[in-house]
């Protein structure tokens, strides 16, 4: 038998969708306000009634009272059924529609009722305060049952009291206004309530087209999952409002940018400084797979548009792939030049065979002395100028690619640089990058010549790099400086124009500067100085040590 399906229980409670959630609340809010509103506008209704009768009694009062026809009927006649007075009043009452119009004298005798049998009689209410010259207005039982009341001083010519006039309407009539005014009172309730229920409505349905008909659950789930995930991910995410301020920054984007959660509220240059990282972020530079360097780091940046007017940007870090794209350029140019040296030297075993062979010792002696003479000649040159290892082992392994290039590198005469740097890795890094330029400037041109130049003074190193290539018009002179922008087409594991921008930013870095200009005869010149390159200001004494040449190696 198939198992039995299980019971669906119902659940009760609030809508999981944020729209139905919004409608129901909206609603609930809509209704509470508007019978908050009726209760508001029915309590203190009542009193206003009761309040408007009371007047209206009181005003019935004082005009019978203002009748000089009725004090003097008051004095000139008895309290009878069909007496002036009651005949006056009774003309009052029923074009006021009041209740009662009782007209007494100062022992309180009627002189006028609505009942004709009780003209005679003493009032059933005290009549004190209006016997006494005081007007009164209240809310009281009677003879006729609860009515509304106003009673006023009945006065002679000479302003004496002389009796009283009471005037009463029916509170049957109060109660009858304010259950007449309900009905339209609820009718207009209903249709506040109906407005506001349609404006619930066009408002969830907008939340709903916002929220994309989510629950709550489902939005609370998706904020967790997009912290986790910013935070989580490698990549730098930088988001932008509408107005082009920073709204968002993960983890990755701070430490790639340098930056903290201070940046989070301010505009790119605020945050970043004027540059072409702020630039990207920005939107002022578009395209796919921006190159940027912020710092020491090469960044590649991407940015998306949203809906809203802002933007999300992302950011990965190539400088690592970059550098390793440079060491592949040089081993691949080393590779080149070793290759290009194991022909040479197959060359030169064949000849040094065939003299040998031929029995010329003298010529084999000889040719062999000139061929290990050169390249030691090289290598002394540079380490006598440069006594820093890592940028001498730079120069001469430069020193052979070029050659194979058919390129002349020269350290000039000028050169004197001490072992005192203090960040020798950095000075390799600008040395390799304007080298390399220069290489690929001038190969393949007639006489094709790079010189080099590291001078001391101080603290302060200053180097230039000249070629004899065809130069750099002065209108790109600050543009091959820019990130990104090269004239060469990039390798394919690699792109192009990050070489100087790093150049100027690890010159800038250490207070220094790079520039690009003319060399005398033609070609570029490429300057860049460094004033705390060195770690002390005496350097007399770092190219006191001996240094053997070429002659007094063969004078051994």
């Amino acid at each position: 038998m198939s198992p039995t399906p299980p019971v669906r229980r119902l659940r009760l409670g609030l809508p999981r969708r944020v729209f139905s959630q919004v409608l129901l609340m909206q609603l609930a809010i809509a209704a509470g306000v508007v019978v908050l509103a009726t209760g508001l506008f029915l309590a203190p209704l009542s009193d206003q009634l009761d309040d408007q009768a009371m007047r209206r009694a009181l005003a019935i009062a004082q005009t019978t009272a203002q009748q000089p026809q009725v004090v003097r009927d008051l004095h000139a006649t008895r309290p009878v059924p069909d007496g002036p007075v009651q005949q006056e009043t009774e003309r009052i009452r029923r074009a006021t529609e009041a209740e009662y119009v009782v007209v007494m004298d100062r022992q309180g005798v009627r002189w006028s009722h609505t009942d004709p049998e009780r003209i005679g009689e003493i009032v059933s209410t005290d009549p004190g305060q209006a016997l006494a010259g005081r007007e009164v207005m209240e809310i009281d039982d009677g003879t006729l049952g609860r009515s509304a009341r106003g009673k006023v001083p009945l006065r002679d010519s000479d302003g004496a009291v002389v009796g009283a006039v009471s005037v009463g309407i029916a509170y049957d009539s109060v109660r009858a206004r304010l259950v007449h005014a309900i009905p339209g009172l609820f009718a207009y309730a209903g249709g506040a309530l109906a407005v506001g229920a349609l404006a619930a409505w066009l408002i969830s349905r907008r939340v709903q087209r916002q929220t994309r008909d989510l629950a709550f659950s489902d939005i609370a789930g998706l904020l967790a999952e997009r912290e986790a995930m910013l935070h989580g991910i490698r990549e730098g995410v930088v988001a932008l409002d509408g107005g082009g301020r920073v709204r968002l920054l993960n983890d990755e984007a701070q430490r790639l940018l340098g930056i903290d959660g201070e940046a989070v509220g301010r505009s790119p240059d605020e945050a970043l400084g004027a540059g072409r990282t702020a630039d990207v972020l920005a939107g002022r530079v578009t395209g796919t797979d921006l190159l940027t360097v912020r710092g020491q780091r090469v960044l590649i940046a991407n940015r998306m548009p949203t809906d809203d007017g802002g933007a999300v940007a992302t950011l990965r870090d190539r400088t690592e792939l970059e550098q390793l794209g440079r060491e592949l350029d040089s081993t691949r140019g080393l590779i080149d030049a070793l290759r290009a040296q194991d022909h040479e030297h197959a060359n030169r075993m064949h000849t040094l065979l065939g003299l040998l062979e031929l029995e010329m010792y003298d010529d084999a002696v000889e040719f062999v002395g000139e061929v290990v003479g050169d390249h030691r000649v090289t290598a002394e040159q540079i380490t006598e100028r440069i006594r820093d290892p890592l940028l001498a082992a730079l120069l001469v392994g430069k020193a052979t690619v070029a050659a194979e290039r058919g390129v002349a590198l020269w350290v000039s005469d000028r050169t004197r640089l001490p072992d005192l740097l203090v960040d020798p890795r950095g000075l390799v890094t600008i040395v390799g990058n304007l080298v390399d330029n220069a290489l690929d400037a001038v190969a393949g041109t007639p006489h094709a010549r790079v010189e080099v130049e590291l001078r001391a003074q101080g603290r302060t190193a200053t180097l230039r790099v000249r070629d004899t290539g065809p130069g750099i018009p002065a209108e790109h002179r600050e543009l091959v400086f820019t990130a990104g922008w090269s004239t060469k087409e990039p390798p394919a594991h690699r792109q192009r124009g990050l070489g100087l921008s790093l150049v100027r930013r690890l010159a800038e870095r250490q207070g220094g500067s790079a520039t690009v200009g003319e060399a005398h005869g033609g070609g570029a010149e490429f300057v860049v100085v460094l004033p705390e390159a060195l770690t002390e200001p005496d350097l007399e004494h770092a190219f006191t040590a001996p240094v053997n040449t070429a002659a007094e190696e063969e004078s051994r």
